[in-house]
């Protein structure tokens, strides 16, 4: 099994900054697909970034990019997620996820996921 921790949420005001960590542990295998999720209260969990761990190409949504930025840390089996120029509509749960091949933004590709990190922005 891959254990999945993120770390790094909490309250910030408009357009501030935050780092997302996610750390994984356990089974852990070569070059995975890592995703980063957003839950909003009564809404979908969406889309937000993804890294290819072979040759690190990224993906991103479109509402994020710009602003948002996904990297890894191989050494670490840890992937970040920075956040800059936050908006109060980029409130949610933050979750991380990997897969082992194909980068993509459907969640239920995914098999593994982390407990999720609260994000809240204020205006």
């Amino acid at each position: 099994q891959v254990q999945l921790v993120e770390s790094g949420g909490g309250l910030v005001q408009a357009g501030g900054s935050l780092r997302l960590s996610c750390a994984a542990s356990g089974r852990t295998f070569s070059n995975p697909i890592m995703g980063w999720f957003r839950q909003a209260p009564g809404k979908e969990r969406e889309f937000v970034a993804a890294i290819s761990g072979s040759g690190g190409s990224t993906y991103y949504a479109d509402f994020v990019k710009g602003r948002f930025t996904i990297s890894e840390d191989k050494a670490k089996n840890t992937v970040y997620l920075q956040m800059n120029s936050l908006k109060p509509e980029d409130t949610a749960v933050y979750y991380c996820a990997a897969r082992y091949s194909g980068i993509t933004n459907y969640a239920s590709s995914y098999p593994y996921w982390g407990q999720g990190t609260q994000v809240t922005v204020s205006s």
